[in-house]
Parts: C-alpha cells; structure tokens; sequence
C-alpha cells in the first residue's frame, strides 16, 4: 500500500494527525483505535517528505510495538532509505542516552541494568554471605525493602 493510499484509509482525527508536518506529535488513544497506523504513516510520510529519518523518533511501550512499526514504515516506503527513524521503547531509549551521557556524570559508560530475576539471584546471594536463612528474609521480600527506601529516598547509612 501507497502512504497516499494509507493516509486515504484513515479516518478524520487519523488523518490529521498523520499529514501534520510540523513539529512533535503525541497520540493517546485506546487499544485497537489505530495509533500505530497513524504514527507509521506520520513517519513514512515525514521520510517521503524529505525529513532525514534521524531525525525522527517514535517511543512505545514493547519491543513487540517497536519492531511492528519499523516493520510498517518499511512497508509504506518506496524504497528502502538510507537511514531509518529511531524507533524503540521507553527502557532502550532511555539505556542509550545514559550509556551516552553519564560519563558527564562522573560514572562508566560500562554498567548493567538488572532484570527481576537479577535482582533477585544477588539478592539471595547476598543474604547467603551474611548468613540470613531464608526462612527469616526471603531475597524477594529484601528486594521489596530496598524498593521501600529508594521510594523514601532513604540513604544507605540510614537503611
């Protein structure tokens, strides 16, 4: 399908928001009411428009909305474009621009982001080394009781 045949098949609201050229674009909508159509279109439309595709940039929720929308995009173009837009989730675009700007905050760019079950294997791990059984503190329950201070912004000398 052409953008043009894409655009023909939106609805009102959806159009518009598609065929806006200037400036950012925020779309809030319900499930199933054809935001990513929208935004993919928008996007394609943009490229088509002359826009650099670096210079574009979608965030979703899921890896499983990302990879849809790149998927669309490539779709609606006539050719393949040298670059292609910046799309990705909340979580990868913000781990790029702390893995590319927190040297400035005195810290390495090297550092891992540790999934729950991460958390919880160093969690057990550290209640083995200072020898607290499982049965009085389970490594779930220790992650809950950090997750209590950072909300309360409770230092560790005061933990």
């Amino acid at each position: 399908m052409s953008i043009s045949q894409q655009i023909a098949s939106l609805n009102a609201s959806q159009r518009e928001a598609a065929t806006t050229i200037k400036g950012p674009l925020l779309v809030l909508a319900g499930a199933g009411t054809g935001k990513t159509r929208v935004i993919t279109t928008r996007m394609a439309l943009l490229i088509s428009k002359g826009v650099p595709a670096e210079q574009i940039l979608s965030v979703t929720f899921t890896n499983k909305a990302a990879k849809e929308m790149k998927d669309r995009v490539r779709q609606l173009l006539p050719r393949k474009p040298k670059e292609t837009p910046e799309i990705s989730t909340f979580h990868s675009l913000c781990v790029r621009i702390l893995r590319r700007q927190i040297t400035h905050l005195g810290y390495p760019s090297r550092f891992s982001i540790y999934d729950r079950s991460d958390q919880e294997s160093v969690a057990s791990q550290v209640l083995r080394e200072i020898s607290v059984p499982h049965t009085q503190l389970k490594p779930g329950d220790l992650l809950g009781l950090i997750g209590h201070w950072k909300s309360h912004a409770v230092r560790p000398e005061q933990a």
